[in-house]
């Protein structure tokens, strides 16, 4: 495959990303799953976009000072050198790598701030694809209730229309990410607890993890 979308090798480990509006207890749900894996005997590698790292830092804090295709620069710079620095190598040891956040936060994220899609693909040129994309999903009044009581963490947070609109960018997100052939399931966490919700989660990363070890017979 040529162009802007090409695919990278493959490594011997597997990526597992979780996206999803502010609120929706991704974080939450990534350390469980993280917990469960690790509790089963697998080599697991915990970590997060934006990175800390002091690019990574400037991105996540600095989202009042930059915008738009500034703050969007940022953000992928900082995802292609952590994926050279810290992803990459642990997949290259054969580790399951659960990053709470990646791609689909940046094409909503970035969305929110009117860049388009083709614009944050053409950014995220030749970043790893995921063995597992997870969108989770809520009610947005759900998501903007758990939203207000533990605070904003950006402006986006901030927001008053926050959780409608990234909701609804989620979505289309969705639609994206299959297009272009990444491999991704929605959770829906409207009513179920975060232990459910992981495991749900930790379910469908057997899943790949099967079907990974079958294709390598």
């Amino acid at each position: 495959m040529t162009g802007p979308f090409a695919e990278t090798r493959r490594l011997a480990g597997t990526l597992i990303t979780l996206d999803g509006p502010g609120g929706v207890g991704k974080s939450t749900a990534a350390r469980l799953v993280v917990d469960t894996l690790a509790d089963a005997g697998l080599p697991v590698h915990a970590t997060t976009q934006p990175s800390h790292t002091p690019l990574g830092d400037l991105a996540r804090h600095g989202t009042d000072t930059y915008q738009g295709m500034a703050l969007a620069c940022l953000c992928a710079a900082d995802r292609h050198h952590q994926l050279d620095v810290e992803i990459k190598p642990a997949l290259r040891a054969g580790k399951v790598v659960v990053c709470d956040r990646y791609l689909a936060s940046s094409l909503v994220l970035q969305g929110l701030d009117g860049l388009p899609a083709s614009t944050v693909w053409q950014l995220n040129h030749g970043v790893y694809r995921p063995d597992l994309a997870v969108i989770l999903t809520a009610d947005p009044a759900v998501i903007d209730a758990r939203l207000r009581a533990r605070g904003g963490h950006s402006r986006f947070e901030r927001a008053e229309d926050n959780s409608d609109m990234e909701s609804g960018l989620y979505v289309h997100a969705v639609v994206d990410l299959s297009e272009k052939q990444w491999p991704v399931t929605t959770v829906d966490c409207t009513t179920d607890s975060p232990k459910t919700i992981a495991a749900r989660i930790t379910l469908a990363i057997h899943e790949v993890l099967k079907e990974k070890s079958a294709a390598c017979r």
